[in-house]
């Protein structure tokens, strides 16, 4: 059963995902109200039964200042899904530059993907091209909107509509 309640804001865009309980909070306080409930499970108290979030709107709107998404290691194996993106291998997952520190190459999200240990000491002081190692995508920053579209995992179906891809600056 998935805690996680889409959280938009005044107009309708995704701003986060929040825990079942703050998402009840923020609309027993009437600060946010319902836009989609699972239509299966229910909240319950003692004596009520309440709805159960799956999408709430704030009812003031919120300026949240862009950020982006934080450069981590946890994140650029998000980004691919945890598989080596010269083989595919989920097991023993490292970082890679694609172009060598060594070779003044960059800690940044078109610079790092993940390897696996064996195909990252294959390659290497090296760039892919020069060991003949291809890659299964091209790095690429992501948005919030990718990851929070990437956490519903087909369960969520609700949260569909709210996350298409928004032009940010």
């Amino acid at each position: 059963m998935n805690d996680k309640v889409l959280l938009l804001n005044q107009d309708y865009s995704a701003i986060a995902t929040c825990s079942l309980h703050k998402a009840f909070v923020l609309i027993y306080l009437q600060k946010a109200e319902l836009i989609a409930e699972d239509q299966i499970n229910v909240l319950r108290t003692v004596r009520r039964t309440f709805p159960r979030p799956l999408v709430i709107r704030l009812h003031r709107y919120v300026r949240v200042p862009y950020k982006g998404i934080s450069l981590t290691r946890q994140n650029i194996m998000r980004r691919d899904r945890n598989r080596c993106q010269y083989c595919g291998s989920t097991r023993n997952l490292t970082l890679d530059h694609l172009l060598p520190r060594s070779r003044g190459g960059e800690s940044t999200w078109y610079n790092l993907i993940t390897a696996c240990a064996r195909c990252n000491s294959k390659k290497g002081d090296r760039t892919p091209e020069e060991v003949s190692m291809k890659l299964a995508s091209k790095p690429f920053k992501p948005s919030l909107v990718s990851f929070l579209r990437e956490s519903i995992q087909d369960a969520e179906h609700a949260w569909i509509p709210f996350l298409a891809e928004r032009a940010r600056a």
